[in-house]
């Protein structure tokens, strides 16, 4: 027998599964070294084939877990106390807001009725002090005809009316960019 044909009677038996040696070649088996080593090669590639491959599981273990775990868990507890505290400081001030708003509004509301006052009870110092403001009060009415004389430059010229609409739209746009909440990665 030769070689060839050794091959391919044991591809043949390999196929079929069944690896009845024929007294032939099994005689020729034993003479060549070559046709042994690929029974050999083919015997391990059987086997390595047929047995199931190991399961790779991550080297990460149980105590790893438990650990991350914890640390969620304490993270977790350390963002509920400082939740708790700002709740408390919240409550805490809320009194002091309302009493500091109500004390606001009524100084700002009663400083007119403080001026009307003193307008009725002291005539003279109203004049000195309309005297005094009467160069504030120039001032303001030329800056206000400037802003008029401005305004209706920009009107008349739509193009740079709507560049500066632009440029503010932009402005916001970059804005609301930067100012959003971040996003988890």
């Amino acid at each position: 027998m030769q070689c060839h044909d050794a091959r391919e009677w044991l591809d043949t038996q390999y196929e079929s599964h069944a690896l009845l040696l024929a007294p032939a070649l099994q005689e020729h088996l034993k003479l060549c070294s070559a046709c042994r080593d690929f029974l050999q090669r083919q015997q391990h590639l059987d086997g390595a084939l047929t047995t199931p491959t190991p399961v790779i599981r991550a080297s990460i273990s149980t105590a790893q877990i438990m650990q991350a775990v914890q640390v969620r868990k304490h993270i977790t507890q350390q963002l509920e106390e400082i939740r708790c505290q700002q709740h408390t400081r919240m409550q805490r001030l809320r009194p002091v807001g309302a009493v500091s708003l109500a004390v606001g509004l009524f100084t700002l509301s009663s400083i007119p009725l403080f001026f009307f006052a003193i307008l009725i009870i002291r005539t003279d110092f109203a004049a000195k002090a309309l005297l005094l403001l009467s160069g504030i009060i120039d001032i303001v009415i030329i800056l206000a005809q400037y802003l008029q004389e401005e305004l209706t430059l920009l009107t008349h010229h739509n193009w740079l009316l709507s560049v500066m609409a632009f440029a503010v739209v932009i402005m916001m746009g970059m804005w609301l960019r930067l100012m959003r909440y971040p996003q988890e990665v």
